[in-house]
């Protein structure tokens, strides 16, 4: 299996960087988590559009889904050879969110403006989702809408992706025995205990990459104004296994 950080910003994207976006390849199976602001160009520099089999998306918040528009466009008009829709999973209630974002722009085309290029689905965070050789599993989490972590076992490795929380055991569980657990460390530690709250620091990050016993840590979805080598040593004061940073182009293979 191998990972690549397509995107790795939160939602006011690192300059030159993209927002939420991770690319599973394994078995010749290639899924995309999250597709956020910007990440459609970076992901491009790995893979063609009609080479992605499914598109996973965690929640309906514009810095994780909102570059499936451009890729619309790439499948439609680009160098697709045949009538293959790429699987487009989202969310409960995301398929009709989708439809009111689209229809203010959509009018222009004669066709189902999404569903011509894509294969859309919701999917059913209780149910075990299979693309190819992968399987796909979800856990709710703690964030503002509703929001689903995944995880992908495939070819006897995982990954598991927290998306947008705030500390939650069931992210943990979901990540349990993971070999690679990529989780958001959007706060500072001055930010820990605010209220509402839909995020993690990078300590709590390391809190529950403990809970589950991950294999490794990575850091993503943080601001411009963190400091990387500081967020790597937060985590690491809570999780004792290998703890790294993503960034935008970065590649693991656990």
């Amino acid at each position: 299996m191998r990972i690549t950080v397509v995107g790795s910003s939160c939602s006011i994207p690192r300059p030159g960087g993209a927002c939420s976006s991770y690319l599973f390849e394994a078995d010749g199976t290639a899924i995309v988590a999250d597709l956020g602001s910007g990440a459609f160009a970076k992901l491009l520099q790995h893979r063609s559009a009609e080479s992605i089999d499914a598109i996973v998306i965690s929640h309906m918040h514009a810095d994780h889904f909102l570059d499936v528009i451009p890729m619309r466009y790439a499948l439609k008009y680009g160098a697709r050879t045949n009538d293959r829709k790429v699987a487009l999973y989202l969310p409960p209630g995301g398929p009709a969110m989708l439809a009111r974002l689209v229809d203010a722009f959509a009018r222009e085309s004669h066709h189902d403006f999404i569903g011509e290029v894509f294969d859309v689905r919701a999917y059913d965070p209780q149910a075990v989702l299979r693309v190819g050789e992968a399987e796909l599993r979800f856990a709710p989490t703690s964030h503002y809408v509703p929001t689903f972590a995944v995880r992908c076992d495939c070819a006897a490795r995982s990954v598991t992706y927290s998306a947008d929380t705030a500390p939650d055991d069931r992210v943990a569980a979901l990540a349990r025995g993971t070999n690679l657990f990529l989780c958001e460390a959007t706060l500072s530690p001055e930010e820990e205990e605010e209220r509402p709250r839909g995020h993690v620091s990078a300590r709590q990050a390391g809190v529950m990459a403990a809970r589950g016993e991950v294999g490794r840590l990575v850091l993503t979805h943080y601001p411009r104004s963190a400091d990387v080598a500081l967020l790597a040593a937060q985590a690491r004061s809570e999780y004792a296994g290998p703890v790294d940073v993503a960034d935008d182009g970065t590649r693991f293979e656990p």
